[in-house]
């Protein structure tokens, strides 16, 4: 059986809309972070690359080797104190669907705590090999490893700083069209970071763990 199809006079016929509706204002906002992570990701890309290259055993320089560096201890607390940070901000996502402000600020609040506990972790697992003398200088190894851990633990810091920005401006201005943008920004800066540190955690300390 074929399905009768209706005529349409081309007259008629709406083929655009002439009538500007205006735009989105958070939707828009959002897409051009989007924009900004997409920059920030191929900066991770070519780190990773580096990584990748100047971790083989030619580029080490007589410095010590991957495993001799890495501490599996400091990497699993940073893993999980970052998993449990974007665990709460997702709890205060949640309370900002229901428009509830205290949960907003409680989730925050514990997701810079967690954040906080990371970049303590972090800096420990740095300052330990600084303090034994295995410096950035030592090798092209070293000088990659060092730039993509404190690239990323910068990255961490200036979403905590953001969060306690946002913990003000929403005890002035509550839940304003400006704010909730800038929230739903921050939870996508703060899962890439998330995401990134699956990868750090993946390449730079599991499998120099094991090489």
């Amino acid at each position: 059986m074929s399905a009768s199809i209706g005529t349409v006079d081309p007259s008629k016929a709406v083929l655009w809309d002439r009538n500007h509706h205006g735009h989105d204002v958070i939707g828009t906002r959002t897409f051009g972070f989007w924009l900004y992570m997409l920059t920030d990701a191929m900066i991770y890309a070519a780190l990773f690359a580096s990584f990748g290259v100047l971790s083989h055993t030619v580029n080490l320089a007589g410095g010590p080797p991957p495993a001799a560096i890495i501490n599996p201890f400091y990497a699993y607390g940073e893993t999980i104190t970052l998993f449990l940070s974007v665990l709460a901000y997702g709890y205060a996502m949640v309370a900002l669907k229901g428009g509830k402000k205290s949960g907003v600020m409680g989730g925050i609040v514990a997701a810079a705590l967690f954040g906080i506990v990371f970049l303590a972790i972090a800096v420990t697992d740095i300052g330990g090999l600084v303090s034994h003398g295995i410096i950035a200088q030592d090798s092209g190894f070293l000088s990659v490893f060092f730039t993509l851990v404190i690239y990323h633990a910068l990255h961490i810091l200036v979403g905590i700083i953001w969060m306690l920005v946002m913990m003000a401006q929403i005890a002035r201005d509550g839940f304003s069209s400006n704010n909730v943008y800038r929230l739903i920004n921050l939870r996508l800066f703060w899962h890439f970071q998330a995401v990134i540190w699956v990868f750090v955690f993946t390449f730079v300390y599991l499998q120099g763990l094991i090489t």
